[in-house]
C-alpha cells in the first residue's frame, strides 16, 4: 500500500521531543556533578 502525499504530510516524527528530553537530562546530570564536585572535592588518584 502506498501513501498519498496528503497522508505523508500528516505524519509527524518524535525525534525532536526525545532530543529535548535527553538534553534536559544531560543538563541536570551535569549540574548535579558540578554541585557534588564543589561540595565534596576529591583528589585525583595518580
Amino acid at each position: 500500500m502506498e501513501l498519498t502525499t496528503e497522508q505523508l504530510m500528516e505524519i509527524s516524527g518524535g525525534g525532536i521531543n526525545m532530543g529535548v528530553y535527553l538534553a534536559i537530562g544531560g543538563l541536570i546530570t551535569f549540574i548535579i556533578g558540578v554541585i557534588d564536585g564543589y561540595l565534596r572535592p576529591l583528589s585525583c588518584n595518580k
